[in-house]
């Protein structure tokens, strides 16, 4: 099955779950065509259905919930209970049990075409060092989440950046489309649950965002409250791309909840489900890092060091398995993981430009 052929499939699985919005698929396709980082971002449906032939040698590696669609610019920010500015993984829409080792390499091989597109300068051999020892100091450590406030004063910097300001954020977010259609009932039930006030004025948007889920239902409710703009996001949530790739005809359990629950974090307590939405708050700083954000000025190997540790935080909500995971690791070669991920990358990059000819007709 190639590209196109998979595409459709999973499309097709995917719209029997989760009615999708036609004009948001198509800014996805030509989005996965402008590079192969956006391809990368875009077709977790097809790293899932190809890994186990192309890393044959990794398949018997121990199984957890993976975050399966990671990436450099799946991390972000947010407020804890405390208050306190937190920095990790920001999105588990895909979570599945996967092979651990598939997060790893996906990881790194994000560094690298995102090299490709300009936003990250870091070799092969350094993202992948740079990643496995985070992830293995964080495995051994019992991990820890990224608080930033008395410590990581350098990735405060770049999480607080000007190119994130305040102004910018609500500028952008007083400009999303007024939705016009009638929604479901139970979008502003979910919705007006997690309003700070009841009863309180708010204007219904739609948002495109993302690249995994676009063409999926998302909507803001937008207000102003005691002197400034608050906004609250649902977005529609579908079963794993994992279980497409397996074969699977339906749907299943969604795995966000639990992989927020147990992971070693600081979490958001504005992020929740409520039944097949997720609800989150968005802000200046509880939001998503793109790479092109990021400031000109910084240590590409400590931000991807970083990045592995918080990968071992929330592998370790499986803790039965870290063990079995050490002991894997230990008895591969030093060299697994830069072999995985050229591999990984050769694949992905032939099926961007399968992609990108088509696109091109």
């Amino acid at each position: 099955m190639n590209i196109l052929q998979a595409t459709h499939e999973y499309e097709r699985w995917s719209a029997r779950q989760v009615p999708c919005v036609p004009a948001d698929l198509r800014l996805k396709h030509d989005m996965m065509a402008q590079s192969a980082f956006s391809f990368l971002r875009a077709t977790c449906y097809r790293w899932l259905q190809i890994w186990p032939k192309v890393c044959a040698d990794l398949t018997a590696a121990p199984a957890l919930r993976a975050v399966a669609d990671l990436h450099v610019e799946n991390f972000g920010t947010w407020r804890d209970s405390e208050g306190r500015l937190i920095w990790g993984i920001n999105d588990f829409d895909e979570a599945c049990v996967f092979p651990y080792a598939s997060d790893l390499v996906r990881l790194v091989v994000s560094a690298k075409l995102a090299g490709r597109a300009e936003h990250l300068a870091v070799k092969l051999d350094e993202a992948c060092d740079a990643v496995l020892t985070g992830y293995l100091e964080g495995l051994r450590t019992g991990g820890r989440p990224f608080v930033l406030s008395e410590q990581h004063a350098w990735l405060r910097e770049i999480a607080t950046n000007s190119l994130r300001d305040p102004v910018k954020f609500w500028k952008k977010m007083t400009a999303l489309p007024i939705v016009q259609e009638k929604v479901p009932q139970d979008v502003t039930n979910a919705l007006e649950k997690v309003i700070p006030e009841a009863g309180l004025s708010y204007s219904l948007r739609r948002r495109v965002s993302g690249l995994g889920s676009l063409g999926r239902p998302r909507f803001v409710a937008l207000a102003e409250w005691h002197g400034g703009k608050i906004a609250r996001e649902a977005k529609r949530l579908m079963a794993s791309a994992g279980l497409w790739a397996q074969g699977r005809q339906g749907g299943g359990p969604l795995l966000y909840q639990s992989m927020l629950k147990q992971s070693v974090r600081c979490r958001d307590p504005f992020v929740g489900m409520d039944g097949q939405w997720l609800l989150r708050r968005l802000s200046p700083y509880c939001s998503r890092i793109e790479v092109t954000a990021l400031p000109r000025k910084r240590d590409e190997g400590k931000l991807l060091y970083a990045m592995g540790w918080e990968t071992a935080n929330v592998h370790l909500g499986d803790g039965a398995q870290i063990k079995a995971i050490q002991r894997d690791l230990a008895a591969r070669k030093s060299t697994w993981l830069r072999k995985a991920a050229k591999a990984m990358t050769k694949a992905t990059l032939a099926d961007w430009k399968d992609w990108a000819a088509h696109d091109a007709e």
